[in-house]
């Protein structure tokens, strides 16, 4: 939902350096490359140890110039199924960085209900953060859609991060449980949705 309402504010914003990168002859695939790479390093750096103010604010400028491929793709004329391909996939590697990185975190609070249960939530996030994805795209290879649910990537990231950022910054931890027990909630009911219209779809043929 959040990623529908961000692509035209990212579009904006990101127009004039991806003009300016472009010049320089840096390229989308460069910039996919790039941003995945910073993303693992700032996540094993950052979230992992338990600095998470620090790691919620360097991730999300870096996840919100992840246009900037794009945008070079759009105004060089280079799109090309290669680079959907590779964007896509390093996307997951991105994915599997923060919320990798946040689960082990939550190895290091003290022991008890808290620990266990954001340990749960963050490991059924994990999966579906993987499966909602690859639902879409193995209705795709079907011959079907499934853009729907309500943990599309840019809401799962603007979710985690944000609440591990406050958090990071002096407020409850009852916010990082909060938003791991929803994440856990919504990629479940995501993966359902798409199951159910993709079923629908192919059974209507």
């Amino acid at each position: 939902m959040l990623g529908t309402h961000g692509r035209g504010l990212a579009k904006r914003v990101f127009t004039a350096p991806a003009r300016a990168l472009a010049r320089m002859g840096v390229r989308a695939n460069h910039v996919t490359i790039a941003g995945t790479t910073l993303t693992v390093i700032l996540s094993a750096a950052l979230l992992a140890p338990g600095y998470w103010a620090a790691g919620a604010i360097s991730l999300g400028v870096v996840l919100f110039a992840d246009s900037l491929d794009g945008t070079i793709a759009r105004l060089t004329g280079e799109s090309s199924h290669f680079g959907a391909y590779l964007d896509a996939t390093l996307d997951r590697v991105g994915d599997g960085a923060v919320f990798g990185a946040l689960v082990f975190s939550f190895t290091n609070l003290p022991a008890g209900w808290m620990r266990t249960w954001l340990l749960i939530a963050g490991l059924i996030t994990m999966v579906g953060v993987a499966t909602v994805p690859y639902a879409k795209a193995r209705a795709e290879a079907e011959g079907a859609h499934a853009s729907v649910g309500i943990a599309e990537r840019t809401d799962r990231l603007v979710i985690a991060l944000v609440a591990a950022g406050l958090t990071g910054f002096g407020l409850s931890m009852w916010l990082v449980v909060i938003a791991m027990t929803w994440l856990a909630i919504a990629t479940a009911i995501t993966v359902f949705h798409r199951t159910v219209v993709v079923y629908q779809q192919l059974q209507a043929r």
